[in-house]
């Protein structure tokens, strides 16, 4: 049997501006009450780089954990955000924290962190302890203010796990990534560009991606949603994560829900609303979590774990 890996750890870290639909009011043709009946989202943090707001959730997560930064073997950001071309943004964050071992990034866009969750469990099964996983964007540094169709959707932050080896017993369940590549242009950013969606489309597809996966994930752990205790999908729109729970047969008092005041942080999203459910009391040791999301590419990804240390 393969060695096993469990949540020790976790932290966040959001810049201090926010932006709240009045302020969006001033300069778009736009309105609070048209946001919030379409995305769910009131208001959204702006700023930093994402070195920055990957070394406060990391430095966060390794406190929590009662570790030392040496401890760790292995640094995977997730980001589609990078602070340059190179190096990886995770070359920063790795000496900025201190830690031992290796670093890289991985960008599947929204469904980065998942990504970096399937990523991390397998490095934690081929021979490492601990793996400190960070999913982080800087959201606006690619998003046209003036385009309403995205200005009031996008957001900054960060969102950070350390993994932990375990030799006997795996709280990681079931997992499932894809990608169809024959959607990129429902979702992109050029490079030195801004960010590019067709609304509806995306919509649809993301739906489709998260239900499809959360299945196959589900089914992959021998688990039906009747043994999730909760949901925490990418927080892109409310409208789209309230259709994803329906098609699951999963009532929205058990999905967690943030981006009413963090936006769409991408590679981030899913970590803050996990510490969010975290935080409010809302997961207990020996829950049965279901991650799920979708992304740019268009990318999806799911995965099920056992809550505890």
């Amino acid at each position: 049997m393969l060695p096993g890996a469990a949540v020790v750890g976790w932290g966040t870290a959001l810049p201090p501006v926010v932006v709240t639909n009045k302020d969006l009011e001033a300069y778009l043709d736009t309105s609070d009450e048209w946001i919030t009946e379409r995305t769910g989202i009131k208001e959204r943090r702006i700023g930093g780089t994402v070195a920055e707001l990957a070394t406060q959730a990391g430095k966060m997560a390794i406190v929590n954990s009662g570790i030392v930064p040496s401890d760790i073997d292995l640094l995977v950001l997730a980001t589609t955000t990078p602070d340059e071309s190179v190096p990886a943004t995770s070359a920063v964050v790795h000496s900025a924290l201190g830690l031992s071992g290796a670093a890289f990034d991985i960008n599947a866009a929204c469904s980065g962190f998942v990504y970096g969750l399937t990523v991390a469990r397998g490095a934690i099964a081929t021979g490492c302890s601990r793996v400190l996983l960070i999913g982080a964007d800087v959201l606006s540094r690619i998003t046209d203010k003036m385009d309403r169709s995205t200005a009031v959707l996008f957001a900054d932050g960060a969102g950070a796990l350390i993994l932990e080896r375990r030799e006997d017993s795996d709280n990681f369940l079931g997992w499932d990534i894809g990608i169809d590549g024959s959607l990129h242009d429902l979702l992109y950013a050029e490079l030195g560009g801004y960010i590019k969606m067709q609304g509806r489309d995306v919509f649809r597809k993301a739906v489709q991606a998260m239900v499809g996966s959360a299945r196959s994930a589900l089914e992959r752990a021998s688990l039906t949603t009747d043994d999730i205790s909760l949901v925490v999908p990418h927080q892109a729109n409310l409208r789209i994560i309230e259709a994803a729970a329906a098609r699951l047969n999963i009532p929205m008092e058990r999905v967690a829900v943030s981006i009413d005041h963090n936006g769409n942080t991408s590679s981030a999203s899913i970590p803050l609303a996990l510490v969010d459910a975290i935080d409010a009391g809302r997961i207990a040791d020996g829950d049965i979590i279901l991650l799920t999301g979708f992304g740019a590419g268009m990318t999806w990804a799911s995965a099920v774990i056992r809550w505890g240390r």
